[in-house]
C-alpha cells in the first residue's frame, strides 16, 4: 500500500506535490519522496519518515520545476531503509524517475531478465526499481532521440507483456512529460484530473480522487485496467489502452480499509460502500439473532465509523463514540513488528468508561487481520465495565496473504487462517463474533450506480486473479514476511545505514 502522485503544471509544483502527499499519507508512513524537473535537470528529495518530517523548507526550495512526481511508502517488498524510498531513477534513456503502488509477482524472473538480457543493474531489493528498469529498457528499444506518445504507449504495452501483479505507476521522462499506467487487472487504484488556471490547464495523476479534490482539480476519471495516460511537459493529454485483454478486478480491500472514505474508486464512493457494509452486517445480525441484546454500537476509529453508524441505524440501537484516538500514532496495521503494534494500541486508543459500564457493547472494526489489536481493544472494553463485548467485522475473515501490494502477514500469522469463527472469537476474547459474508461485501462495494462484477478478494477466498500464485510462491513470501524475518532485516538495515552515515 503506497500513495503516488504526478503533476504537470504551469508553475512550480513542489507545494502541490507536498500537499497531495499529505492527503495520501494514510497509504504509507514509512518514507516519502518528491522529484521535479526543470530545464532538463532533476531535483530529488526522499527519506524515511512522514511527509512533514522528510520535507523541510530548504528541501522545498530546491524542488523547482513545473513537472514532478511524488510517493509515500510503506514496505511491501524489500526492507524499510531509506535506500528503498521512492521515486527511483535511471539515467538511460532520457532520465526516468518512477513511483509505484503495488507488487509484482514475477519480480525474480524480471530481475534475472534485466541483468542477463537487458544488461541493467538493480541496486535495491525493491520491485519498483525492477519495474522502472523494465519500462526504461522498453522505451530505449524505440531508439528515438525524442520520444513521442506512441513510443511511450508502446513501452507501456511491453511492460504489461512482461510484468505480472498489481501496479499503479507514475513515471517522469525528464524534459518530456509524465506517464501514468495501471495493471491489466486494475488491482491498484489510479485516477487523473485537471484544473484551469490563468496560465492554462494543469493535470494531476494520483492514487485517490481525494488528493485531486483537496488541490482543486476536477476528477476526469479512473484509468481503466491496462490503460496509460501521458501528459507532455507543455500540457497535452494523451490516453491509450495498452493491454491486450484487460479485465477490471480491483482490490476490494481498498474499500474496506485502505482508501479514505471521501475518495471515489472506479466510480464507486468509498463512503457509500462502507455505509452498505453496515447495512449488510445489520441484516446478518437480525437473521442470526433477531432477539439480540445489544445496548450500544461503538466503532473502533477511524475506518469502521461509517459502517458502524449505518449498522446502528438499521438495528435501532444507540451509536456512541466509546474510544478517543490519539491522532499522533500511526496506523497500527502498517506498523512492522508485533511488539510495536501491541505497544501502539494502548497509546492510540483510550476508552470512555461511561459508554461501556454495565452495557452489552457491539464493537465494530473494518477487519480482523492478526487479531492482536482487537484482542487488546476487547480487553479495554471489559476493563471499562462492559457487561458483554460483541465484535463485528465489516469484512469477511482474512485467511490468505495479499500479494498485490498490501503487506499482510504470512498465512500462519493471520488469526482466521484454518480457524472457525468461534475459534477466533475465543482467541480475541469476544462473547460473540460476526463476520461480513463475502457475497454481501461484494454487493456492498459493487452494487452502487456503477456495477463492478468482479473483485480481487484473494485475502478472503484465496483466489489470486493473476493466475500465477501457487503454494510455492506463498511459502516463499511467508519466509520473507514473518515478523521475525522483518525484525532481523530491519536490524541489519539499521546497522548498514549507521555505517553509511
Amino acid at each position: 500500500m503506497c500513495g503516488i502522485v504526478g503533476i504537470v503544471g504551469k508553475s512550480n509544483v513542489n507545494q502541490a506535490l507536498y500537499d497531495a502527499l499529505t492527503v495520501l499519507q494514510h497509504r504509507g508512513q514509512d518514507a516519502a519522496g518528491i522529484v521535479t524537473s526543470h530545464d532538463g535537470r532533476l531535483f530529488l528529495r526522499k527519506d524515511n519518515g512522514l511527509v512533514r518530517d522528510v520535507f523541510q523548507q530548504r528541501h522545498m526550495q530546491r524542488l523547482v520545476g513545473h513537472m514532478g512526481i511524488g510517493h509515500v511508502r510503506y514496505p511491501t517488498a524489500g526492507s524499510s531503509t531509506s535506500a528503498e524510498a521512492q521515486p527511483f531513477y535511471v539515467n538511460s534513456p532520457y532520465g526516468i524517475t518512477l513511483a509505484h503502488n503495488g507488487n509484482l509477482t514475477n519480480v525474480e524472473q524480471l530481475a534475472k531478465e534485466i541483468y542477463e538480457s537487458d544488461l541493467r543493474h538493480v541496486n535495491t531489493s525493491s520491485d519498483s526499481e525492477v519495474l522502472l528498469n523494465v519500462f526504461a529498457h522498453e522505451l530505449a528499444q524505440r531508439g528515438k532521440l525524442q520520444p513521442t506518445e506512441e513510443d511511450v504507449f508502446a513501452a507501456v504495452t511491453d511492460v504489461h507483456n512482461r510484468c505480472v501483479g498489481g501496479y499503479a505507476v507514475v513515471a517522469m521522462v525528464t524534459g518530456y512529460g509524465i506517464v501514468g499506467f495501471r495493471d491489466p487487472h486494475g488491482i491498484r487504484p489510479i485516477v487523473f484530473g485537471q484544473r484551469h488556471t490563468d496560465e492554462g490547464v494543469e493535470y494531476m495523476i494520483a492514487s485517490e480522487s481525494v488528493s485531486l479534490d483537496v488541490l482543486g482539480f476536477t476528477l476526469i476519471r479512473d484509468l481503466a485496467p491496462g490503460e496509460a495516460v501521458y501528459i507532455t511537459e507543455d500540457g497535452k493529454l494523451h490516453t491509450r489502452q495498452c493491454a491486450t485483454n484487460p479485465s477490471l478486478t480491483p482490490c476490494i480491500f481498498e474499500h474496506v480499509y485502505l482508501a479514505r472514505p471521501d475518495s471515489i474508486i472506479d466510480g464507486v464512493s468509498v463512503y457509500k460502500a462502507r455505509l452498505r457494509m453496515g447495512e449488510k452486517l445489520a441484516e446478518k445480525i437480525l437473521r442470526e439473532r433477531p432477539e439480540h441484546d445489544i445496548d450500544v454500537v461503538i466503532p473502533i476509529p477511524d475506518t469502521s465509523r461509517t459502517a458502524a453508524l449505518e449498522l446502528a441505524n438499521h438495528l435501532g440501537v444507540k451509536f456512541r463514540e466509546g474510544f478517543v484516538k490519539n491522532r499522533y500514532i500511526g496506523r497500527t496495521f502498517i506498523m512492522p513488528g508485533q511488539a510495536a503494534r501491541k505497544k501502539s494500541v494502548r497509546q492510540k486508543l483510550n476508552a470512555i468508561e461511561l459508554e461501556f459500564r454495565g452495557k452489552n457493547v457491539m464493537l465494530v472494526d473494518d477487519s480482523i487481520v492478526r487479531g492482536t489489536t482487537c484482542k487488546q481493544i476487547i480487553q479495554m472494553a471489559r476493563e471499562a465495565g462492559a457487561k458483554n463485548v460483541y465484535f463485528c467485522s465489516a469484512a469477511p475473515a482474512v485467511r490468505f496473504p495479499n500479494v498485490y501490494g498490501i503487506d499482510m502477514p504470512s498465512a500462519h500469522e493471520l488469526i482466521a487462517h484454518n480457524r472457525s469463527t468461534q475459534d477466533v472469537a475465543d482467541l480475541i476474547g469476544a462473547d460473540w463474533l460476526i463476520y461480513q459474508d463475502l457475497p454481501d461485501l461484494i454487493e456492498a462495494v459493487g452494487g452502487g450506480k456503477i456495477k463492478i462484477e468482479h473483485f480481487d478478494c484473494a485475502v478472503f477466498d484465496g483466489k489470486y486473479v493473476t493466475g500465477d500464485v501457487d503454494e510455492a510462491y506463498l511459502n516463499k513470501i511467508e519466509q520473507a514476511r514473518n515478523d521475525a524475518s522483518k525484525v532481523k532485516t530491519q536490524a541489519v538495515s539499521a546497522i548498514i545505514d549507521l555505517y553509511n552515515n
